[in-house]
């Protein structure tokens, strides 16, 4: 009998894994994903995206997508810089950004912000913005995205996200204290990308690495990868305290 053919493996490269701050030297939030046959999305894209991609040589131009959880710089601020560059490097491909309620709006003041009269200049490539409604599930140019209200205030609802793009599974957390809606978004997918801000710290509206190995058989993915971690965890990281995977800059997994 012959076996089914393998499902396309997705590339995930953690461009940026760092937390507001620059802890340990990191790039912002800016998680780089490669289903074969399709254009790159991007979870997230915080201030320091576009450095983040180059110097990974990642071509921002290839960008179809940015899926947005919540409007914080860290996690929101380098959209103005990749329209930008977009614009000056002659793109012609369409970018869409998904993002929770309120994304358009917060969108043009952060370009009118950073670069006054930009929202309103002529480009070579269409500009989309779709807003996804906590609770919701669609597709955006061929990946399907739910959302979940989570518990992280940034001006809009901020969202954890689960994607399915080439019959693979990621769900993220984005920035958030524990919610029940977490387990909910990673149930049996094939990766999740968990904030493990710090290790036990109370830091309000943040996920502690105490936090998910307390809840961790309620997470019932395949794979957990923590990100967006402080200085303390990055010298667990380093000291082999933790029991889960954890990103660096530039680490590159297939799932």
């Amino acid at each position: 009998m012959s076996q089914p053919p393998a499902r396309p493996r997705v590339t995930v490269t953690f461009a940026g894994s760092g937390d507001a701050f620059g802890s340990g030297g990191r790039f912002q939030a800016c998680i780089h994903l490669r289903v074969p046959g399709r254009a790159p999305v991007l979870l997230d894209c915080g201030a320091t995206s576009l450095s983040a991609l180059k110097s990974r040589g990642l071509d921002p131009g290839e960008i179809s997508t940015v899926f947005v959880s919540h409007l914080h710089g860290d996690h929101f601020g380098g959209l103005p810089f990749l329209v930008l560059d977009g614009q000056f490097s002659q793109r012609t491909s369409p970018l869409t950004v998904a993002g929770p309620p309120g994304t358009a709006d917060r969108l043009r003041q952060a370009m009118e912000t950073a670069f006054p009269g930009s929202p309103a200049a002529r480009r070579r490539f269409a500009l989309d913005v779709i807003e996804l409604a906590p609770g919701s599930t669609t597709t955006v140019n061929g990946t399907e995205v739910t959302s979940w209200e989570v518990d992280h205030p940034s001006g809009a609802p901020p969202l954890a996200l689960r994607l399915r793009a080439g019959g693979t599974t990621i769900a993220y957390t984005g920035d958030t204290a524990w919610t029940e809606n977490l387990a909910a978004a990673a149930d049996h997918a094939d990766l999740l990308i968990a904030e493990a801000y710090q290790y036990d710290k109370p830091v309000p509206y943040h996920l502690r690495y105490t936090d998910l190995r307390t809840h961790r058989a309620d997470l019932a993915s395949r794979r957990i990868v923590l990100t967006h971690m402080s200085a303390d965890m990055i010298a667990r990281a380093a000291a082999g305290e933790l029991d889960f995977e954890t990103a660096r800059d530039g680490l590159a997994i297939q799932v």
